[in-house]
């Protein structure tokens, strides 16, 4: 019989497979929550055709409009503004 403890010694990370930029990261949570740009647009007080151009990256998101999604959606700004950051690969300051 295998034991919990021996059974993580066998866990191994999943790799990285797709790089997303910031707009494709809120893109893709917004969609996992079943929102429409509108919705959203409706939920932060933010405009549709800044969600849209933030979601195709032709603006910056920013500090603000990140605080204002990760309200609207129940997120970290870090989620939106790092979704590429691997906490490992990091060393501390």
């Amino acid at each position: 019989m295998t034991t919990a403890k021996n059974e993580m010694s066998n866990y191994q990370p999943a790799r990285q497979r797709v790089v997303v930029s910031v707009g494709e990261s809120v893109r893709i949570i917004r969609e996992l929550q079943g929102l429409s740009q509108n919705q959203l647009a409706d939920a932060s007080g933010l405009p549709q055709s800044t969600i849209s151009a933030i979601e195709n990256d032709r603006i910056k998101l920013g500090v603000e409009r990140a605080k204002q999604l990760a309200r609207a959606l129940r997120c970290h700004p870090a989620v939106l503004v790092f979704p590429n950051w691997e906490v490992e690969h990091e060393h501390a300051a």
